[in-house]
């Protein structure tokens, strides 16, 4: 059998290059398609002079490939040469990473000792790709490395494992609610971050609201967003080029998992239960899968960016010696919609999905390593804290956070009984509840002394918690009380009164 002509691979490498051609100038897509906030992450360790490789990690369809090929175009003026390659491309089988930097120098002659850019998309079909890229970063101490690819398990694994301290993992999650409404050219929140702390301003809150229901939707998807045709059909799209590349390919090629309609079924009991409370005794028992299959399943699904475990702890921030329950998200909560319809706002389980919404704006950062839900049993009967985060030197409750889609609260402090009990025993200066649509800012006297209660609209505290998560300095500001002494004001309301 003939192996492929070198001739077709270089013409490949030129179309899928067009910087290389001469008065080159980045029009039309994807180039003319809106930037994601987390774009600037990326750019910076590009131009950084550490001599590390960027791993750039996340779910198929979140806009990796989109991500990179801007970046090329912007980035072709300031390298002498840069190089895209994706590795799932048919043309490209077998060929080594090195034998890529040759054809590069062929097709585009230039001092490989000088400063250049090499894009490396879906490296994960590449065996033991983390050993020949480490090799390489060793080797072209002048060249920006960047690989990318959605098949998390199999990246992180080898990125931590391989190439310790010649990586930097950077975790591009689906589409924040800042993005969205950025994507869809919708100005309905104005942000001051110039003071001491950001000011969020919402200037039509029934607008803003609305928004997000579309955000639990479709709006994790970027092609969704854009694509009136995409949306109609999210199913399918979903379906053909997520969920089943993923379930029914990366990970049992990955792993050696024979049985992926096992597999398959659980992620979809999962998927369907998003934000409600799990343990693998209850899942073993309704599946009739073993317990420690369960918990394989689970790190899979986990590492390949479809769902995230938050731990529970007690009243007393305690964690449980065994992991009694747990609560698993979705890490895009518009893949609910996509695989079982959209949630009516009276259906009961809308206000799990919208406690996944708010958690996805922030779950691809460091910090969530952090984050707890709180469940005990009190006086009265089950008490449960919808998100806790903890100190790192000491396993401290550091801020609290209760997530609803009503305004009850605010006329109602037992809507919230189990995080004013949470508060109290552990002196917590600030606690925050989201609401349907009012904003308001309490000091309550009968909960603990000094103990404020920021009511911040739900959707308005998506967009600010995705805003800051894409920025470094909004990053520190969440991971020291979660915006929860941010200024939120809904125009017509003001910030409320203490």
């Amino acid at each position: 059998m003939l192996a492929i002509a070198e001739a077709d691979v270089l013409a490949r490498l030129r179309a899928d290059n067009p910087w290389w051609q001469t008065g080159f100038r980045g029009e039309g897509p994807p180039f003319s398609w809106p930037r994601r906030a987390f774009a600037a992450r990326v750019r910076d360790l590009v131009s950084s002079p550490v001599r590390r490789a960027v791993v750039l990690l996340g779910a198929r369809r979140v806009g990796k490939t989109t991500l990179l090929q801007q970046l090329l175009g912007e980035s072709s003026s300031r390298f002498p040469a840069v190089l895209y390659a994706a590795l799932d491309t048919p043309t490209y089988a077998g060929l080594s990473l090195e034998r890529f930097l040759a054809l590069f120098e062929k097709a585009k002659p230039h001092d490989p000792q000088k400063p250049r850019l090499v894009v490396f998309d879906e490296i994960q079909y590449l065996k033991n790709w983390e050993v020949h890229l480490k090799d390489l970063v060793d080797r072209f101490p002048r060249t920006k490395f960047v690989a990318s690819g959605s098949a998390g398990a199999a990246l992180r694994r080898a990125s931590r494992e391989s190439g310790a301290g010649r990586f930097t993992d950077v975790e591009l999650p689906p589409l924040t609610f800042a993005e969205f409404l950025d994507f869809r050219g919708e100005d309905l929140v104005a942000v001051d971050g110039t003071g001491s702390r950001p000011v969020f301003r919402c200037r039509d809150i029934e607008r803003l609201d609305a928004a997000f229901l579309d955000y639990l939707a479709f709006g994790g998807y970027p092609e969704a967003v854009l694509d009136e045709e995409i949306r109609k059909g999210l199913g399918r799209f979903l379906g053909r080029d997520i969920v089943d590349k993923v379930l029914l390919r990366d990970l049992p090629v990955l792993y050696g998992i024979t049985d992926v309609t096992e597999l398959n079924r659980l992620f979809t009991v999962l998927a369907y239960n998003t934000g409600q409370e799990a343990s693998l005794e209850a899942l073993s028992s309704g599946s009739g899968i073993a317990k420690p299959t369960i918990k394989r399943y689970l790190e899979y699904l986990e590492a390949a960016f479809l769902i995230y475990r938050l731990r529970r702890i007690d009243e007393n921030a305690r964690v449980f010696q065994r992991e009694r329950g747990f609560k698993v998200h979705l890490v895009n909560p518009a893949m609910r919609a996509a695989l079982f319809g959209a949630l009516g706002e009276g259906d009961e389980r809308f206000g799990a999905l919208v406690e996944s919404a708010v958690l996805a704006q922030w779950l691809h950062l460091p910090e969530r390593r952090l984050a707890r839900y709180a469940r005990w049993r009190g006086s009265s009967g089950d008490l449960e804290v919808d998100l806790v985060t903890l100190f790192a030197a000491d396993q401290r409750p550091r801020w609290a956070l209760e997530v609803k889609w009503s305004d009850r609260p605010l006329r109602d402090p037992r809507e919230y009984e189990g995080l004013a009990e949470l508060a109290r025993r552990h002196v917590l200066p600030c606690v925050g509840v989201t609401t349907r649509s009012r904003c308001a800012l309490r000091r309550d006297r009968k909960l603990v002394e000094g103990l404020a209660v920021r009511f911040v609209p739900t959707a308005l505290y998506a967009y600010g918690l995705g805003w800051a998560s894409a920025r470094p300095e909004g990053v520190a500001e969440l991971a020291r009380a979660g915006l929860l002494d941010a200024g939120w004001v809904v125009e017509g309301q003001g910030e409320g009164e203490a």
